[in-house]
């Protein structure tokens, strides 16, 4: 095949693309012995206490939390190789065929136990290892250090279970590189991105506590540095607000189910424009984190050289000691500026509106862009309970998304099934899937931001604190819009980002990714199916699709394919007859990613 002949093919698969988008937009096989997927690798350390994120001091790689058991009576779910790869597909940046064969030949309890119980490998460490002198990370280091970190993970790294919650939870409660303060904190963003995963199998209160005193969360939304109010200043309300809209409660109250409640046909606030200047006042008094509380280290002038990852302290001469009301709570009776955070803190992870809210989006990057009612409604119950009357157990939460009947349950053909794949996890369902390997083990994947020469996204570098895509947009003039639905990632969705994923992902499968197209993939078990072109598409379609592949675009692809001709072998055609494998293969897969089956997540 000529390039011209794959870029014809590429035009006509891109039209079929963009009309989809314009439309929508957000018996076991295997081994009959269980392989014993629950094994749990050593850590060196143990994490800090937990109410203090990020306080230890760890090796490379740090302690999981303990496990919580799943409630009494809910059953274990076994996979056939199809579902396991859908399930692996929602769980982890993508399923590859060991992952799949291991999946199916156990079951979910199993699969949950060792993930839950992976010691945590740190970004910052990787960081530090890269300028190892005393104290040049914190000044020598890019974004592009991290990115290296982040894909090393992601791609080859065992906990795929916490890597991907990680990655949804940084889209949550989001810092981004865009802002001109955190740009320069690559080893603190590092640090940040690790909290996220140290506490994703914690509970939810720790995670909320790691947010908000995370020093690049205070740059982020301006509460650090913030001063209680004199006669020409009022304390920063910037991340009281966000707290509350963003992170933990919304703005209408909720049913547990997530469905608003109304008063007259209208929605209920959940705060206040004085709920926010109240709880603004317990941000106050934040600073870097050092031995003293003396002011020149509030300001920042004198810094000590972990101050980019410790948690803030609170500084007394700079906290608010006037009224604080919020939330129908009083901070009167705490004694000081820590109390009074823990009384905010408890205050939000208590309020009802915190297990919809938060479960509703968790489903929404895991699983489905419209989970019902019902669905919303057993992740709250789960964040409300684990089963042994815990409030806020994040494995729980987690299992509660993952395995719900609706989650589980046979891929649907309505719009309410599924989402849209955002870009950075449909290159890593690439890399994983194929293999893909850095013989230097340095991942070094930068440029990915510009959506025609890109992917339109790179991690912990979203537009604003809305994250890439707002949870609630609905395409405007589209089908979805019609049946009040949502799609998120449709908001990064438009004719150039279409364009440039296209042309991205056709040179990647045929020429690797990275600086100097570095990490390359492995083809070798799809080389060796390219004369079965059927038994090579249903690989592809197991690795990519989970099986559900339609007859329809099977025989479109198959044709493609097999148009292709591989010459008979002589003495010296070797190399053409090589060549014609090749093709086939690199068209199986780029024209299945390029397919709207591929790109909505069923």
């Amino acid at each position: 095949m000529t390039d011209p002949t794959l870029r014809r093919l590429l035009a006509i698969t891109l039209f079929s693309l963009l009309a989809a988008c314009g439309g929508g937009g957000d018996s076991k096989s295997g081994s009959t012995q269980k392989p014993d997927v629950s094994l749990v690798p050593p850590a060196t350390t143990a994490p800090g206490g937990p109410d203090a994120p990020g306080t230890s001091t760890p090796g490379d790689t740090i302690a999981p939390p303990p496990l919580t058991k799943p409630p009494a009576g809910q059953a274990a779910v076994t996979f056939t190789r199809q579902e396991a790869s859908r399930f692996l597909g929602r769980a982890t940046f993508g399923p590859n065929m060991a992952a799949i064969d291991a999946l199916a030949a156990s079951d979910s309890d199993a699969w949950f136990r060792a993930q839950f119980s992976k010691p945590q490998t740190l970004h910052r460490k990787y960081i530090d290892a890269k300028y190892p002198v005393a104290g040049t990370a914190a000044t020598k280091a890019v974004p592009n250090d991290f990115y290296e970190s982040f894909w090393q993970q992601a791609v080859r790294g065992d906990d795929q279970l916490r890597q991907r919650v990680a990655f949804a939870l940084s889209e949550i409660f989001v810092v981004s590189t865009q802002n001109e303060a955190v740009w320069p904190q690559t080893r603190g963003v590092a640090s940040y991105y690790d909290m996220l995963g140290q506490y994703a199998f914690g509970n939810f209160r720790t995670l909320l506590r790691g947010v908000a005193t995370h020093p690049m969360m205070g740059l982020y939304l301006s509460h650090l540095r913030n001063q209680k109010e004199s006669a020409t200043r009022t304390p920063d309300e910037n991340f009281a607000r966000e707290v509350m809209q963003l992170f933990t409660i919304g703005l209408y109250q909720l049913n547990a189910d997530g469905s608003l409640k109304l008063s007259g046909g209208k929605p209920i606030d959940t705060y206040t424009r004085d709920d926010v200047s109240g709880l603004a006042k317990v941000f106050t008094g934040w600073s870097w984190a050092g031995p003293d509380q003396a002011a020149n280290r509030f300001y920042g002038s004198v810094a000590d050289p972990d101050r980019d990852w410790q948690p803030m302290q609170n500084y007394a001469a700079f906290h608010s000691t006037s009224e604080k009301r919020f939330l129908g709570v009083s901070a009167a009776g705490a004694a000081g500026g820590e109390a009074e955070l823990a009384l905010a803190l408890d205050t939000l992870f208590n309020h009802p509106n915190v297990g919809p809210f938060f479960g509703r989006q968790l489903i929404q990057r895991l699983v489905t862009s419209n989970p019902s009612p019902a669905y919303v409604g057993r992740v709250a119950a789960a964040f409300a309970n684990n089963g042994s009357g815990v409030r806020g157990d994040m494995q729980a939460v987690i299992r509660a998304v993952l395995l719900d009947p609706e989650a589980v349950a046979p891929a649907g053909s309505t719009l309410r099934t599924g989402k849209l794949r955002e870009p950075l996890v449909r290159l890593g369902n690439w890399m994983r899937a194929f293999n893909a390997k850095d013989a230097a083990l340095q991942y070094r994947i930068y440029y990915l931001n510009d959506p025609l020469s890109g992917l339109g996204q790179n991690p912990m570098n979203a537009p604003s604190v809305f994250n890439y895509f707002r949870p609630s947009y609905v395409p405007p003039n589209s089908a979805l819009a019609a049946v009040g639905l949502v799609a998120p990632e449709m908001q990064i969705t438009s004719e150039p980002s279409v364009t440039g994923y296209l042309n991205f992902m056709q040179d990647a499968i045929r020429g690797g990714v990275a600086e100097n197209s570095a990490v390359q993939a492995d083809y070798s078990a799809e080389l060796a199916l390219a004369d079965q072109p059927a038994a090579l598409l249903d690989r592809v379609n197991l690795l990519l699709m989970s099986g559900n592949m339609s007859s329809r675009l099977r025989g479109k692809i198959l044709s493609a394919v097999t148009s292709i001709a591989i010459p008979a072998v002589s003495g010296g055609n070797a190399a053409q007859v090589t060549t014609a494998k090749t093709y086939r293969v690199h068209l199986a897969i780029f024209l299945a990613m390029a397919s709207p089956e591929y790109l909505v997540q069923k």
